[in-house]
């Protein structure tokens, strides 16, 4: 790697990212650090939001494009409901935001997303990248802590999992990339969606 590579990869902002479906709802979560090649631009970013009451979406990339993207998707399925009269599906928001993806491929959102929420057919959970392919997963990581992060759901993923266990395991996730991914930090954003609906939480370190 030259430095001109070694230079361009310093600059990609950091994440980690993960979503657990747990027996009872699932779980999106993400640090806080915003970072900027080696400046930390924000200890407070937001990388998780609610689409609607029982859908939600965790994003690893440019703050600005998951904005974007998230409020893209957020008013198309809030005109779904009005349309067709009935709330939109976690597969069908997921394939939503898949096309507005891959719609702009030439000019792409730098952006890697977890979606995930509960429907009529249960707790569920869906990967896409940067030009919107739709991967579903019942655990997922995204960003520069995906390794990391990684390595520690498979050890103690289980599918009859609660949420309170879910949350646990995603805390401990996070936490191990925090401690060696340095984009990666500050706390983390908690959204935990069951069929009574989407929960916000917070914890700062």
């Amino acid at each position: 790697m030259n430095q001109d590579e070694q230079a361009g990869y310093l600059w990609i902002p950091g994440a980690t990212t993960v979503g657990v479906v747990c027996r009872d709802g699932v779980i999106l979560a993400s640090e806080k650090r915003v970072s900027y090649g080696y400046l930390v631009v924000s200890k407070g970013g937001k990388k998780v939001f609610r689409i609607t009451d029982s859908i939600g979406a965790a994003c690893a990339g440019l703050v600005s494009d998951m904005q974007i993207l998230v409020r893209e998707v957020s008013a198309y399925a809030n005109l779904y409901s009005l349309d067709v009269g009935r709330p939109i599906s976690v597969r069908s928001a997921a394939k939503l935001m898949s096309n507005l993806l891959f719609a702009r491929r030439l000019t792409p959102l730098i952006t890697q997303t977890i979606v995930g929420g509960v429907d009529d057919e249960g707790p569920s959970l869906y990967v896409l990248d940067v030009l919107g392919s739709v991967i579903p997963d019942k655990y997922a990581a995204v960003g520069s802590g995906t390794e990391i992060a990684v390595g520690v759901l498979e050890e103690s993923y289980r599918e009859d999992m609660d949420i309170k266990d879910g949350k646990v395991l995603v805390t401990r996730a996070i936490k191990s990339a925090i401690s060696r991914d340095i984009m990666s930090g500050d706390g983390i954003d908690f959204l935990l969606i069951t069929k009574d609906g989407s929960k916000e939480e917070s914890v700062k370190f």
